[in-house]
C-alpha cells in the first residue's frame, strides 16, 4: 500500500512570519517509520503557504498531521485543493485533532481521525483501508454513513522503546541537521524525543498526555549513535515537554550517552533538578538548560497553576550555573491577571539572578487550543476561541511568536499589559541583547 502523509511547517515553532527551523515533525516520522516496518511505502510531504495543489492520486492512504492549531487553516485548504482518488483513504489526526477530533474528522473529509498516540492505531486503520470498516479499533472516530462513531481510548503504550527510530530519511536532510540551533553555538546538531507527556497541570500549556513514557537509556544510546554515523552530528537537543521529572531516568540516559562526546540541551521546570542529577547532566555533555520560569510573580504562577516559587527559581538558575551548564529561562508575559506591579516582579527577579542567566526568552500569552486556559475561556475573561460567539475563523492567530492580540481584559488592562511587555521587553533586550 503506498501511503501520504502531510505535515505542516510549524509556524508556533518555527517563528511564525520568519520561517525559523525547529525540530521535525516526529509525529509523522515515528508513524512513517512504523507504516515502512509493516512493509508499506511511505511518502511525506511539507504543506506551507506557498504550496500548490498536491496531487495524491498515487496513493491509497493519505493522512494530514495537524501540528497545531495555528496551522489548522492552511492543512484544511491542503486537503480542499488535493488531487486525492475518490476510493483512497483520508485520514486526520495530530495535536489539534486530539483536542477536537470530531470537528477535525468533519473538515477534512475524512473517514477516521486518530486521537492519542497513534503508531499503532494507524496500522489498524491501514489494514481497514479498502473496507473502511473501523468498528473495534480503539483511539478513533470514524464516519459510518451519516453517523460518527467513536472507538474506545487507545491505552499508551507500555514500552515506547520498541517503536523503531523515527523515520528521518523521509526528509531531506537539511530539514533535520542544523548548525544554528544548540545554545547559540555552530555545532551540526539535531532534535531528539527521549520522552512523552507532562504530569503538570499549567494551564496556559497544551499537553497532550498526562502520563510521562521515558526511553531507556540503551534506546537514546542507539538512536544517538546512528545519527553521528549517518549525519556527523556534534550535538542533539532533547525536545521533551518536560524531559527532567523521572531522575532516576534521566540519569539513565546520561550515563549511557555520556561516551559519545556529544553536546545537548533539554527543557526543564526549575523544581525538578538537583544538584547531584546537574553534575552528572553535566558529565555527559548538557550545555544548556531550559527552564519554563514563566512568571517572577507567585500570584501569576498560581494562576497559571505553575505552583511553583520564586525561590526555586533562584535555586535551580544558580545551581545549574554552578554545575557549568548555562541556564536559560523562558517568560510569558500577559497571562490573565498580568499588570504593571506582576511585570515589576519578574523584572525584579531577573534582575537578581543577573548573570547566573545565560539567555531570556520572552514569549506574550497566547490561549492555545487544547488549553485549561483556552476551554474555560469566561472564567478567565477570554475572547475570540472558536468556542465563542465572536470567532472570527481564523485559527493562525494562535501563533506564539510576536503576537499582540488583545485576548482578555478592558481596554485599560490591556494598555496597561501593553506598556508593561514594552518595560520588560525593553530590560530583558538591554541585559541579555536578545529574545531566543
Amino acid at each position: 500500500m503506498k501511503v501520504a502523509l502531510l505535515y505542516p511547517e510549524v509556524y508556533d515553532m518555527a517563528r511564525f512570519r520568519e520561517r525559523r527551523k525547529e525540530f521535525p515533525p516526529f509525529g509523522v516520522l515515528y508513524l512513517g517509520a512504523v507504516i515502512e516496518q509493516a512493509a508499506h511505502e511511505v511518502s511525506v510531504f511539507k504543506v506551507t503557504p506557498e504550496t500548490t495543489t498536491l496531487d495524491l492520486t498515487v496513493f491509497d492512504a493519505v493522512g494530514f498531521s495537524v501540528a497545531s492549531s495555528a496551522t489548522y487553516g492552511m492543512m484544511l485548504n491542503a486537503r480542499n485543493r488535493a488531487r486525492i482518488r475518490p476510493d483512497a483513504l483520508v485520514m486526520v489526526g495530530g495535536v489539534h485533532c486530539n483536542f477536537y477530533p470530531r470537528s477535525s474528522l468533519t473538515d477534512f473529509r475524512a473517514h477516521v481521525a486518530s486521537t492519542g498516540e497513534s503508531e499503532e492505531t494507524i496500522l489498524d486503520i491501514l489494514d481497514r483501508a479498502q473496507t473502511k470498516h473501523f468498528e473495534g479499533v480503539p483511539g478513533i472516530l470514524w464516519r459510518d454513513g451519516s453517523t460518527i462513531r467513536s472507538g474506545k481510548p487507545r491505552p499508551l503504550l507500555r514500552d515506547i522503546d520498541q517503536l523503531p527510530l523515527p523515520a528521518r530519511h523521509l526528509l531531506p536532510v537539511e530539514d533535520f541537521v542544523i548548525t544554528d540551533r544548540l545554545a547559540g553555538t555552530d555545532l551540526r546538531m539535531a532534535h531528539v524525543m527521549f520522552s512523552r507527556g507532562c504530569p503538570f497541570p499549567c494551564t496556559f500549556c497544551a499537553a497532550g498526555q498526562t502520563r510521562i513514557q521515558y526511553r531507556s537509556g540503551a534506546s537514546a544510546y542507539k538512536e544517538l549513535s546512528h545519527l553521528i554515523d549517518a549525519y556527523g552530528i556534534q550535538g542533539f537537543a532533547i525536545v521533551d515537554d518536560n524531559f527532567i521529572v523521572n531522575k532516576s531516568k534521566v540519569a539513565d540516559i546520561c550515563d549511557q550517552v555520556a561516551g559519545l562526546g556529544l553536546r545537548w540541551t533539554a527543557l526543564s521546570r526549575v523544581d525538578t533538578v538537583d544538584e547531584a542529577l546537574l553534575s552528572k547532566m553535566a558529565a555527559s555533555g548538557c550545555i544548556e538548560i531550559k527552564y519554563g520560569m514563566e512568571s517572577g510573580s507567585e500570584a501569576l504562577l498560581k494562576a497559571m497553576r505553575k505552583n511553583t516559587k520564586r525561590e526555586q527559581i533562584r535555586r535551580a538558575v544558580h545551581a545549574t550555573a554552578k554545575a557549568g551548564i548555562a541556564a536559560k529561562v523562558f517568560i510569558i508575559h500577559g497571562y490573565p491577571g498580568e499588570s504593571l506591579e506582576t511585570t515589576r516582579e519578574t523584572m525584579e527577579l531577573l534582575a537578581e539572578l543577573g548573570s547566573a542567566l545565560a539567555r531570556v526568552s520572552l514569549f506574550r500569552f497566547v490561549p492555545l487550543p487544547g488549553t485549561q486556559v483556552y476551554d474555560q475561556a469566561i472564567a478567565h475573561g477570554l475572547h475570540g476561541t472558536h468556542l465563542q460567539p465572536d470567532w472570527d475563523g481564523d485559527w493562525e492567530k494562535f501563533h506564539i511568536h510576536h503576537n499582540e492580540r488583545h485576548w482578555w481584559g478592558t481596554p485599560e488592562q490591556w494598555e496597561e499589559t501593553q506598556h508593561s511587555y514594552q518595560l520588560l521587553r525593553d530590560f530583558v533586550e538591554s541585559r541579555w541583547n536578545q529574545q531566543g
